[in-house]
């Protein structure tokens, strides 16, 4: 960190050599030897980006810290470190997130005299190592998917959490986060995202029905989808297949509703197939628009739909917001949907905010809107940021 920048490359193997447990222990000992800290913590964001919680041994025992009020939160928030001094050390909290998506908080304490400037490059590199053995680790051990909860999970809410890519993704052309509420308890609304050869496919489904059952038909579109897609299809041609596999295993009692779209990273051409009830909302400028598409059958309904895609353009500068049904559609004391005028109100607002933080304050917003009350239906948000292609031909 101080010294060379082969001392960081160590760390870093050591990394890669370290029992997937034992993470936090190799960054301590090596962070003691070059650094001199007296001490290392690494907290997670628990499922309803509501509090940081710590990884350790007994995961609940130590008091969780909330992401909206706490030195750690603020470097979580603004993703920068954020150094808390005090009169005997000093606790230097450090982001850990692997190519957009948080993780978490890595605290560093140091003595007090300690310059921190020439530590925080190298203390950057070994947090972006720890994220990465984060989620390779996640395959062999429990302790980090433990240390995220700050209760039990459903059964469908496992399910569910365990298909997502993510809570977040940035590349040079976009910027991409989503929040499901309630968190703990989730059972039909998902989402995904894939990109290769250029592309962003962007997934956001919503299953019929409750619990178990919601959630092991949603398991199955989503699946569909993404056997589809690594199959090279084209985009109507995996909303096809995917109806199919519904169809076939529910003979149309039971469908899934998925709004599916295709971003060309170089042009900002956007296929997509609508096949159901999420919706798309635009921000550009000072507007919210929604952009509305023909509507077509959601997968499973009947054997052998046949999709066919439309197309729009985004343009740098473009927020889109993505809604399940069961934000546009819940209701105030008064009876006004959410979706006829208060989503745009709340959209605009969020102007100055990364798009991390746009889904959870849309749906704060919405439980405002609420009255207050707990929703009756799962909420999905997912916001996209346009960035464009870096090229001076994209633009």
């Amino acid at each position: 960190m101080r010294e060379t920048v082969h001392e960081i490359s160590d760390v870093e193997q050591e990394l890669r050599r370290a029992a997937p447990h034992q993470l936090v222990d190799v960054v301590e000992e090596a962070l003691r030897k070059h650094c001199g800290v007296l001490g290392v913590e690494l907290r997670l964001a628990d499922y309803g980006m509501r509090s940081l919680q710590l990884v350790g041994p007994a995961p609940g025992a130590e008091p969780s810290v909330p992401i909206h009020d706490s030195p750690q939160g603020r470097a979580f928030g603004a993703q920068e470190p954020y150094a808390d001094k005090g009169p005997s050390s000093v606790l230097l909290h450090l982001p850990v997130t692997v190519r957009g998506d948080r993780l978490g908080v890595l605290t560093a304490e140091l003595p007090p005299e300690t310059d921190l400037r020439p530590l925080l490059t190298g203390l950057d590199r070994v947090c972006a190592a720890l994220g990465h053995e984060i989620l390779v680790a996640e395959r062999d051990t429990d302790l980090y998917v433990l240390a995220r909860r700050a209760k039990r999970l459903t059964l469908a809410a496992e399910m569910q959490w365990q298909l997502l890519p993510g809570l977040s993704c940035a590349r040079p052309e976009f910027a991409l986060a989503a929040h499901l509420e309630p968190a703990y308890a989730i059972f039909g609304d998902n989402y995904d995202w894939s990109v290769s050869d250029g592309r962003l496919t962007l997934t956001v489904t919503n299953g019929m029905g409750e619990g178990i059952e919601a959630a092991l038909l949603t398991n199955l579109a989503i699946n569909a989808l993404r056997n589809a897609r690594r199959a090279g299809l084209s985009l109507a041609d995996q909303a096809a297949l995917a109806d199919q596999a519904v169809y076939a295993q529910y003979r149309g009692a039971a469908s899934v509703s998925v709004l599916l779209l295709c971003f060309d990273l170089a042009t900002g051409e956007v296929e997509a197939v609508d096949a159901g009830s999420p919706r798309l909302w635009r921000l550009r400028g000072p507007s919210v628009e929604p952009i509305v598409f023909e509507a077509q059958l959601p997968l499973g309904m009947f054997e052998d739909t046949v999709y066919v895609p439309q197309r729009f353009t985004v343009r740098p500068g473009d927020r889109l917001l993505f809604g399940s049904d069961g934000v546009y559609a819940a209701v105030s004391p008064a009876g006004e949907s959410y979706g006829d005028r208060a989503l745009a109100r709340a959209l605009k607002g969020t102007r100055l905010l990364p798009p991390t933080q746009v889904p959870q304050a849309m749906i704060r917003e919405l439980t405002t809107h609420h009255g207050g009350d707990p929703l009756e239906d799962d909420a999905l948000v997912v916001c996209l940021d346009w960035h464009g292609a870096a090229s001076p031909e994209a633009e």
